[in-house]
């Protein structure tokens, strides 16, 4: 299961959203089920920021969504957020493997 998460940090909030998403993957690094958690910054817009996120199965997420640190996270970004994420789910059906 893939989850692609986008948020938007409002114009001058961008230092403290990345700091306060930048944390949220060191403490994802603990989650059995999680097997990827990469978070991503556009090129093109610096106020853009996205998530790749693989998890095990459907359960794994639900753990991940159930975690102190991920209710705490968004009571962070509230302020910082120029409107609402954009979660998509999508299920993986092939890969690359090196």
């Amino acid at each position: 299961m893939v989850v692609v998460a986008k948020l938007k940090a409002k114009k001058g909030e961008e230092a403290k959203m990345e700091e306060a998403l930048r944390d949220m993957v060191l403490k994802v690094q603990q989650e059995e089920g999680t097997l990827a958690y990469t978070l991503h910054r556009s090129q093109k817009d610096p106020t853009q920021f996205l998530f790749y996120e693989k998890y095990r199965d459907a359960q794994a997420l639900k753990e991940h969504s159930a975690t102190p640190y991920f209710k705490e996270l968004f009571t962070a970004l509230g302020p910082l957020l120029d409107g609402s994420p954009e979660i998509e789910m999508y299920d993986e059906i092939a890969q690359l493997s090196n």
